[in-house]
């Protein structure tokens, strides 16, 4: 079981810190960890220490950055060596962007930088503009994706598919059936490997161009359906 945390199994929010992990998902985490003998990952474009703050004490495999940093489930954290690659100069860039554009803010996520625009939705062109040109400066080192109310430009070679298809070499997760479920653009990387392993690809939300195999409309639909799972699973 791969699942992504914000927008899939917790609701978006107006700032990333403002995310809980709430009693409910908490339980559904434990209860599916203990059913698949750990066999049971969040893939996230959040940064590790940020997936690891909101998931203590659960002992689980964690994934961050689309793949760049990752914890297994024995507590050993990785992470793929970083291209600088003028690195602080995107920051700079990007802090005096925001400081021009209230209600904009970026993310140095280490691998990635996340400029986000949910409280300025009247800055969204502007926010493409300026990734689309940070972009175009660097495109050898970063790839651009957008995602909800968010363009990230991420350390090329970092993605969800490539972190789940290593992750499905590796025990507890091998010679096991993949279900992966993604709620945004990002997650689309991950779809074809799920299929290419006859696994299971569900996109929440938008469906329109999707590579997932199923669909829920919510995070509440992801919910219930976990917890269906697990009740039939575990008869």
């Amino acid at each position: 079981m791969f699942l992504d945390f914000d927008g899939t199994l917790v609701p978006l929010a107006a700032h990333p810190d403002a995310v809980t992990l709430p009693p409910r998902q908490r339980r559904l985490l434990s209860e599916c960890h203990a059913l698949w003998e750990g066999a049971v990952a969040l893939v996230s474009g959040r940064h590790l220490q940020d997936l690891e703050h909101l998931t203590t004490p659960l002992p689980m495999t964690l994934v961050g950055c689309h793949g760049a940093q990752w914890r297994t489930f024995d507590g050993n954290r990785h992470a793929l060596k970083r291209e600088h690659h003028d690195a602080s100069r995107i920051a700079t860039v990007l802090g005096e962007f925001c400081d021009r554009h209230p209600g904009t803010f970026f993310e140095d996520k280490t691998y990635a930088f996340a400029l986000h625009y949910r409280q300025a939705p009247q800055c969204q062109d502007a926010c493409r503009d300026i990734m689309h040109r940070l972009q175009q400066a660097h495109g050898r080192h970063y790839t651009l994706s957008e995602g909800k109310c968010l363009l990230e430009l991420r350390q090329a070679g970092c993605h969800k598919g490539r972190a789940i298809e290593a992750l499905l070499e590796t025990p507890p997760f091998r010679d096991r059936t993949p279900i992966f479920i993604g709620d945004d653009s990002t997650d689309e990387d991950a779809f074809p490997i799920v299929n290419a392993h006859n696994g299971i690809s569900i996109r929440v939300g938008k469906t329109v161009g999707s590579k997932a195999r199923y669909h829920l409309n919510s995070v509440e639909e992801v919910l219930t359906w976990l917890e269906s799972l697990l009740s039939t699973q575990s008869r």
